[in-house]
């Protein structure tokens, strides 16, 4: 299943779902179908009522499903589970055939572990690439089927499907038992359902503090810019292999684990199993 378009603008959207206690994530928001080349998109994010840094305060998870008895929370992660000033770097959108393998290429050179948010009939199309990923050490995350984000707005069960059906996808195409270990919602669209079907199934809910914006194509000064100015509002990048030209995010990831390193600063993953630091 694939793509057709692509929107070419990113807005502001916020919403506030009402659950045991408030949720929220920051986001960068752009549409459904193929992934072709944006147009000149706006600054986006998505928070819901939230606490500091956009950080989930809902807690943990409910019984039920696969994820209940690894104690998978249901909260939306953005801290890193090594803690300390460790940097989680995460790869939206592919894997795509030119991008990822460049976006591989710069992780090695600086010994670096990312978490690579899949599309699924992109991992389908490119099993090769996923198992790359895999067995580099990387994590694997279900970024959905359509990269629809309006999937806040859709019923629960389209919900379900958008989220499992991608998740068997990749873990199809990874082989040898690997497995999803994140979910991250397109565009920040997190509901409770998406939430909770997500950790159910063993992946826990994956946020973001730090928009490079590198969809947009700002430059590479800009996008190393954005990590340098918005670490400070946690540990977690993101960053893009799909979705358009990525000429200006291989160039900019290479400058910012430059800059990480030279600043003493390690890189690992986002946490899974804890409750997300405040």
């Amino acid at each position: 299943m694939g793509f057709s378009t692509y929107t070419n603008k990113k807005g502001v959207r916020a919403g506030a779902a009402v659950v045991a206690s408030a949720v929220a994530v920051a986001a960068t928001v752009w549409g459904v179908a193929t992934l072709v080349e944006p147009g000149s998109a706006g600054a986006a994010s998505r928070q819901s009522v939230s606490g500091p840094n956009g950080a989930d305060t809902s807690g943990g998870g409910r019984a039920g499903g696969p994820g209940a008895g690894q104690g998978i929370p249901e909260g939306i992660a953005h801290s890193s589970e090594s803690g300390g000033n460790t940097v989680n770097i995460t790869i939206d959108d592919g894997p795509d055939p030119r991008w990822t393998p460049q976006v591989l290429d710069v992780l090695h050179k600086y010994d670096v572990k990312a978490t690579f948010c899949m599309v699924g009939p992109h991992a389908k199309a490119h099993p090769d690439l996923v198992k790359k990923v895999v067995a580099a050490g990387h994590r694997l995350c279900d970024h959905t089927m359509d990269h629809d984000t309006t999937m806040d707005k859709k019923p629960v069960d389209y919900q379900e499907r958008q989220i499992l059906d991608a998740k068997n996808l990749i873990e199809e195409a990874a082989g040898n038992g690997a497995k999803v270990e994140y979910y991250r919602a397109p565009g920040g669209a997190f509901t409770p359902d998406s939430r909770r079907i997500a950790a159910a199934h063993g992946m826990r809910p994956l946020g973001w503090n730090v928009d490079t914006k590198d969809f947009q194509k700002p430059g590479t000064a800009a996008i190393v810019d954005a990590v340098k100015r918005e670490i400070g509002n946690g540990p977690t990048v993101l960053f893009h292999d799909g979705g358009g030209n990525r000429a200006q995010t291989v160039e900019a990831l290479d400058q910012v684990l430059a800059w990480l390193r030279d600043q003493g600063r390690p890189t690992g993953f986002p946490v899974r199993t804890a409750p997300d630091a405040p």
